[in-house]
């Protein structure tokens, strides 16, 4: 059972069916030799016995028919022939003869003989078990005629063509056997083991990607095996890279964290203070205290919610009715966009339309948009516009914020919605817009870029109207 077992592990490996395979095609190229080589060994062997006819019955007509019958069938014998006529000067003559111990069964021409014929004549008779008298005409050596014609025994030929026949195949198969072996070390040298140590490096590096030093070397003589290596080190460098990237997003992520805990403490006893100025008597502090208790809450809001990310994770919205035309304001006075500025934010949001969900997380999402599009028109230091517009349908609200900026680069369309990849702004971090995308799914609603070019830039988003997946 054990052999049995490692006999079919070797025949799955790619030495074993090339081993295999190299005997059989070899098996076959001999195969396909000895066809040929059968059939031009019988014509040989008729050509000998017309020869040796030939030279008995040159010698017969040397003695001006004085040979003894003695003789004759002596000559006859040597030459293994029954009967030689030999046709010279136009003159059809039996120069030796004997009794035939039958009739004679075919007549084979090996003047007129083709390839095709030969081999099938060949073949024909070596599946044919009996003992025939046949006819063989050619033509004599040295011109000495112009045909020469014998009877003959087709077993004694059959019988050394058999012989032949066992010994090229013998041979054949030595060859085969050789030559699969000879093939088999140098597929393993030149192969084989250069797979295998592809595959070792494999195995190792998995078990610690992180490790660069089991990155592997390509050293590989043969072309498509250096390619493959050279891939294999590009692909094990990638995710080297972005293995130690995660490591550090992992690390920077708690840092975060702990920031934002300590920040969020921080922030807290200054809103206390802050809710103690609301009730100044002064005018102007009076006015101010609310939006500055509002940025406060806001900034503690983002600390916590800095602190769920962080847990990779986002707080359920709370769902409410608010009023977006307001929030929209809110967004617009916190990103310092006045009349009185080179940036014009106009407010198209129906004053009527009320959305329901989250006026916290939807602000951090406008505010994220708004501020983006501020940067993306100061960048160029030319007048622009942002508008913020809005409306329902059947089944959900829409919110478009557009701008008149330069346009998205092509780098930041492709990883928009990917942490530390997306930002365009020098020194951002690319986490506003994941964020933001997150927090409109929360919602059950989808934040998609809509266009981005010369002509500026516009985002959707979209807040679907039921309940599904939006309850807290």
């Amino acid at each position: 059972m054990g052999e049995t077992v490692r006999r079919r592990s070797f025949l799955n490996t790619l030495s074993g069916r090339f081993l295999i395979l190299t005997v059989v095609f070899v098996m076959l190229a001999e195969v396909l030799i000895f066809v040929p080589s059968i059939a031009r060994f019988r014509a040989d062997f008729m050509l000998t016995r017309l020869k040796q006819a030939q030279i008995a019955a040159l010698t017969q007509l040397a003695t001006e028919d004085m040979i003894m019958p003695e003789l004759e069938a002596e000559l006859l014998a040597n030459a293994e022939v029954f009967n030689v006529v030999l046709r010279r000067d136009d003159v059809r003559q039996l120069v030796l003869s004997s009794p035939l111990p039958g009739e004679i069964s075919d007549t084979f021409d090996l003047r007129m003989a083709g390839p095709w014929e030969l081999i099938r004549d060949a073949f024909a008779c070596l599946l044919d078990g009996e003992n025939r008298i046949i006819r063989v005409i050619g033509n004599p050596v040295q011109d000495a005629g112009t045909l020469i014609e014998v009877t003959m025994e087709s077993r004694p030929m059959r019988d050394a063509m058999v012989d032949y026949g066992l010994r090229i195949l013998a041979l054949s198969a030595l060859i085969s056997v050789v030559t699969a072996f000879l093939l088999f070390f140098a597929v393993q040298r030149l192969l084989v083991l250069p797979i295998r140590r592809v595959v070792r490096h494999m195995q190792t590096y998995a078990e610690a990607p992180e490790d660069a030093r089991r990155v592997i070397e390509p050293n590989a003589d043969v072309e498509e095996l250096r390619a493959a290596e050279q891939a294999l080190k590009s692909m094990q460098m990638q995710l080297t890279g972005a293995l130690r990237q995660k490591e550090r997003l992992a690390q920077l992520g708690g840092a975060v964290a702990k920031i934002s805990h300590d920040l969020r403490n921080i922030l807290t006893t200054a809103q206390l203070f802050a809710d103690r100025i609301e009730g100044s008597a002064d005018p102007v502090v009076a006015r101010t205290a609310p939006k500055l208790v509002n940025s406060i809450s806001r900034a503690v809001s983002l600390c916590e919610s800095t602190l769920a990310f962080g847990k990779a994770e986002e707080p359920p919205p709370q769902l409410r009715r608010l009023n977006l035309a307001h929030l929209a304001a809110e967004v617009a006075e916190g990103e310092g966009l006045g009349t009185d500025t080179q940036i014009t934010c106009l407010n198209d949001i129906p004053p009527g339309l009320t959305v329901r969900a989250d006026g916290e997380q939807i602000y951090r999402v406008l505010s994220n948009l708004v501020r983006n599009a501020r940067q993306a028109i100061e960048a160029t230091g030319q007048p622009g516009t942002i508008e913020l517009s809005a409306g329902e349908e059947e089944g959900e609200w829409w919110v478009r914020v557009g701008d008149t900026g330069p346009g998205l680069p092509a780098r930041a369309r492709e990883h928009l919605f990917s942490a530390f990849q997306g930002g365009v702004r020098k020194g951002g971090t690319g986490l506003g817009l994941v964020i933001a995308a997150e927090l409109v799914r929360g919602h059950g609603g989808r934040l998609e870029l809509m266009r981005s070019d010369d002509d500026g830039t516009e985002f959707m988003i979209h807040l679907p109207k039921g309940n599904a997946g939006t309850e807290p």
